[in-house]
């Protein structure tokens, strides 16, 4: 039986997969010219039939299409269209656009996949007369088109684990530029109230009832007529009563109390945004990195996250970047200058780091490094959403940092030093008597050569110095 061999192409498309039979095979190897074969739907006719197409039912059939062949796996559409192209009696060559795809193609169905430059020639060239050869009207098509990429835009978007963590990273840079701000307007407002009751900002410490209570007092001569029991508590207020009335400030206009009050509203609109802002920031990190809050915190977590991108990017470093991450600077100018290299960065800032003494930071922060690592790990790669680790490491770290804090107060408690001291004398006193003889600093070469020790005296005295003394 004689076997027939064909050329078929596969052309994939938002509306469906279409099959195309290669009407001459040698087109294939002419690729340079062969846009003059497509400038006319009657021309690109001549070089291509169309056999079969498998039309999608709607956009989610479609999606998933899309997903499989970026995938390099074959969909349900497609599997159905290549069971109807198997004859024992034909031998078909399949042109493909992606190699995944082919060599997926070839291992379920045994076909004889291509995929080179030529064949990609010939894809674009398909693509300009595609509405034609498929014989589907250009602007259905084109609605397909817009439909499918707006559905993989969303997929990609709600499913890629980079983009997960994205609100971490905006919402811990808002963070941060929400105090620098906040740092600014109370540091104004104190100067441009300090000069009609400059006592206050001694007396009141705390920036968000400061503002409270210059929006509520106003001019200073108020103070005394209002309560500000809600505010502050009794012995302050008694104490900024007091200084209202021997204040020292200058006088200044209704305009400027407006403005100055305006700028405190300010003030505590964006403390309350801020804590608002953290509130959402502890429920992301926690849903998206649960383990790693559990150790580090959930302002360190999303700032190590933060600095290295995301956090599958945080996941690829390993511990000993961890513990450095944040303190590039300050360790590129140690390696420049030969000294020695920083002990850590972003993670100084944890609670576990903070509470140790200053003499264990360094170990301590290389080993909540090593454990942090391994929570990043689990929280970009596993699937489990729960603190689970992160809660037994916290535990071990807590436990070995108890251990070390006492091994490092017996090694310089007051009564290990006394008995050391002691055990120095007991063992200078132990040595034995002292020794003349020993105590010399004339070595006995020079002893003999003035005739032993007190040779030369007898010398002098005897009056022969100049027949006994040599030089």
């Amino acid at each position: 039986m004689k076997v027939i061999c064909i050329m078929l192409v596969l052309f994939e498309t938002s509306a469906g997969y279409a099959i195309f039979k290669l009407l001459d095979e040698k087109k294939l190897q002419e690729t340079k010219n062969l846009y003059l074969d497509f400038e006319s739907p009657e021309k690109a006719a001549k070089i291509l039939k169309l056999t079969h197409f498998e039309k999608f039912e709607d956009t989610t059939q479609a999606l998933a299409a899309a997903t499989a062949t970026v995938e390099g796996k074959i969909s349900k559409p497609l599997k159905k269209l290549l069971k109807t192209l198997v004859d024992p009696n034909v031998q078909e060559k399949l042109l493909v656009a992606d190699s995944a795809l082919g060599k997926a193609i070839k291992d379920k169905f045994s076909f004889d996949c291509i995929c080179n430059s030529s064949v990609q020639d010939l894809m674009r060239i398909i693509r300009s007369q595609a509405d034609s050869l498929l014989q589907i009207d250009e602007k259905e098509l084109a609605a397909m088109r817009i439909g499918l990429a707006h559905s993989l835009s969303r997929y990609k978007l709600k499913f890629s684990p980079d983009k997960v963590d994205t609100m971490i990273v905006q919402a811990i840079s808002l963070l941060d530029d929400l105090d620098k701000e906040t740092n600014n307007y109370i540091m104004r407002c104190k100067e441009w109230y300090g000069w009609h009751f400059p006592e206050l900002a001694k007396i009141i410490q705390d920036n968000i009832a400061f503002c409270k209570t210059v929006q509520r007092i106003g001019y200073r001569t108020n103070a005394a007529e209002l309560d500000l029991s809600d505010i502050l508590p009794a012995e302050v207020e008694a104490q900024v009563k007091e200084a209202a009335e021997i204040s020292m400030g200058t006088e200044i206009s209704e305009e400027d109390i407006t403005n100055i009050r305006h700028l405190c509203s300010q003030v505590i609109e964006i403390s309350d945004y801020r804590a608002q802002l953290f509130e959402y920031l502890k429920n992301r990190m926690m849903a998206v990195a649960p383990n790693l809050t559990v150790l580090v915190g959930e302002l360190v977590g999303a700032r190590l996250i933060a600095h290295a991108g995301s956090l599958l990017n945080l996941a690829k470093h390993p511990s000993s970047t961890v513990q450095i991450l944040g303190a590039e600077k300050a360790l590129f100018r140690a390696m420049k200058t030969k000294h020695d290299t920083p002990k850590y960065g972003l993670i100084y800032h944890s609670s576990l780091v903070g509470q140790t003494s200053a003499k264990l930071k360094g170990k301590v922060s290389r080993m909540l490094a090593s454990k942090a690592a391994l929570a990043i790990r689990v929280d970009a790669l596993g699937e489990d959403t729960q603190a689970t680790l992160g809660m037994e490491q916290r535990a071990d770290l807590e436990r070995k940092f108890a251990l070390l804090e006492q091994n490092a107060a017996k090694r310089i408690s007051g009564t290990g030093k006394m008995q050391a001291k002691f055990e120095k004398y007991q063992k200078n006193t132990e040595q034995g008597q002292f020794n003349q003889d020993q105590a010399s600093t004339i070595s006995q070469k020079r002893h003999s050569d003035f005739g032993g020790r007190g040779g030369a005296n007898k010398r002098f005295k005897s009056g022969n110095m100049n027949k006994s003394f040599v030089v």
